[in-house]
């Protein structure tokens, strides 16, 4: 296992080599919308790909999961078998809604893994960015 220092360096060198393999705008948190956002998540045995609709208004929360949800078939045509749970409750105890991808067996932690990570976050998240802007005003009509 790594040392707390170690594990640090290693994850801030994971995102600085993921930024200097892919130095593009991704589209995450400039959705427009509040607390709407696309994320990558990595840690020591997989990776996600997710939406997370973090809107504390419950009303508004489902109103957005169900959008999302009415465009599952479209989802699953750009990213595969998508994971959803109207009711995800983060490691802080906040519940939101997700929609997300992961790919096990990998880790921020293994060097020799992360052009594979990288290729899921890439091939994922345009998948994510490509339904977003095909169905953005259909998505933002709540």
């Amino acid at each position: 296992m790594f040392s707390k220092e170690e594990a640090q360096r290693l994850r801030k060198e994971f995102w600085i080599a993921f930024g200097k393999s892919f130095p593009r705008k991704w589209l995450l948190y400039n959705t427009k919308i509040k607390d709407f956002a696309f994320k990558f998540n990595a840690d020591a045995r997989k990776v996600e790909v997710s939406l997370d609709i973090e809107i504390t208004d419950e009303l508004f929360r489902n109103a957005y999961f169900e959008k999302m949800w009415s465009l599952e078939s479209i989802l699953e045509e750009e990213l595969g078998a998508v994971l959803k749970d109207e009711f995800y409750t983060l490691e802080n105890g906040k519940v939101i809604s997700r929609f997300w991808v992961t790919k096990e067996n990998v880790s921020i932690y293994n060097k020799n893994t992360w052009q594979e990570i990288f290729g899921f976050f890439v091939e994922k998240m345009d998948g994510f960015e490509r339904v977003f802007h095909e169905y953005e005003d259909f998505i933002k009509d709540v």
